[in-house]
């Protein structure tokens, strides 16, 4: 089904998945909004996506914040009218052994992970009502960025799994929650993508590397992919769950 006449909004759109992402949803005829903290890379997406025809406003925000975060649902309804599709793709990873790893680590992840993507869910959930109702499409949809970290635990993963482990439970919740009102919820869970995610923190990626070898990894277009073939889905198909691995990784 084409996005066309549809309002998307993308967090983490400053790299990555979430950059992909909104690329590829602006492609599908969606206006985007741009939710990040870093404006200069946003305003550089934003600058390709309208060169390319599109339609692509720019929102910095921090979505820990609670109030920052209903502020940037309501911003990207004031600016484009509705919103049909929310990407919550932002996250941060920050692994290590756990009687080493910084208690402020862990709070950011779970802030970020977590927190972040509930506040925006909770701000964006009666505009997708409402524009379920009268989209042509007669569908909204959320699509949450877990990680196979979601569903299978690992050393030195303690908290990335716990919140990774929460996104994908609570996607399942709020999907048998909302299924007769017309508002899908789907979860995909990436396997190793190349994305700033290793470079968030040093040595991050050392038990990855060493488990992982010479996989050849996916790239933040092939989880896009995903994501458009979730939100593209006619209202009779509801694509619940992706796990998407690289052909190689054990």
């Amino acid at each position: 089904m084409t996005l066309t006449d549809t309002v998307a909004l993308v967090s983490g759109a400053s790299s990555g998945i979430g950059r992909a992402t909104a690329v590829r949803l602006a492609s599908e005829g969606a206006a985007v909004a741009l939710v990040a903290r870093r404006t200069d890379r946003l305003e550089e997406l934003a600058a390709t996506i309208r060169a390319d025809g599109g339609t692509a406003v720019v929102i910095s925000a921090d979505l820990t914040d609670s109030d920052a975060a209903r502020s940037a649902v309501e911003s990207t309804v004031r600016q484009l009218g509705r919103l049909d599709t929310l990407v919550n793709a932002a996250g941060v990873m920050l692994n290590g052994p756990s009687e080493e790893s910084p208690l402020q680590e862990w709070d950011r992840m779970v802030d970020v992970n977590l927190r972040g993507l509930m506040y925006v869910t909770k701000a964006a959930l009666p505009h997708l009502l409402a524009a379920a109702k009268d989209s042509p499409r007669s569908v909204t949809d959320v699509v949450n960025i877990s990680s196979v970290a979601g569903r299978f635990a690992a050393p030195t993963v303690a908290l990335y799994n716990a919140t990774k482990f929460a996104v994908t439970g609570a996607t399942e919740a709020w999907r048998q929650e909302y299924t007769t009102r017309n508002v899908r919820f789907a979860v995909i869970e990436p396997g190793r993508t190349a994305s700033e995610l290793f470079d968030q923190k040093a040595n991050s990626d050392r038990d990855f590397t060493a488990a992982f070898g010479d996989v050849e990894v996916l790239e933040s277009e092939d989880i896009a992919d995903a994501v458009a073939y979730i939100v593209t889905s006619p209202r009779r198909r509801a694509i619940n769950e992706i796990v998407i691995r690289p052909t190689d990784q054990p």
